[in-house]
């Protein structure tokens, strides 16, 4: 089972997972453009790790809650039900509790049913 970490940004952002694919650099910085709101830079790397055949949880989940961010909740659903598509992994958050992908996945479904509200990322 692989593990990716996962940290908190208030109460209204959750940060999940820190990427362990095979370009975790490139997964750490989306992680930090995601939190300093240049989510198009964020964008664009995480679209370019899922070109290139990414299917890391951590991925898909920060590009759902990027596109969910932006108003586009069709493309983050999309998204979500992939990472429940696949098999399940743990992040461990920076609380050092531990959340399935998952489970993450379906709270991020649950959000975008709910007006204003903000999506959870993985980093």
């Amino acid at each position: 089972m692989r593990i990716g970490t996962v940290a908190l940004l208030g109460s209204a952002l959750a940060v999940m997972g820190i990427a362990s694919s095979a370009n975790a650099q490139d997964a750490q910085y989306a992680h930090a453009a995601i939190t300093a709101g240049n989510l198009s830079s964020a964008e664009r790397t995480l679209e370019r790790e899922t070109r290139a055949g990414s299917r890391e949880p951590e991925v898909l989940l920060n590009l759902a809650a990027v596109y969910a961010m932006t108003q586009r909740p069709t493309e983050a659903r999309d998204l979500y039900q992939r990472v429940l598509e696949t098999r399940d992994a743990s992040l461990v958050m920076s609380s050092s509790q531990v959340a399935s992908s998952h489970d993450v996945a379906r709270r991020g479904l649950r959000l975008l049913e709910q007006p204003g509200a903000l999506q959870i990322t993985a980093r």
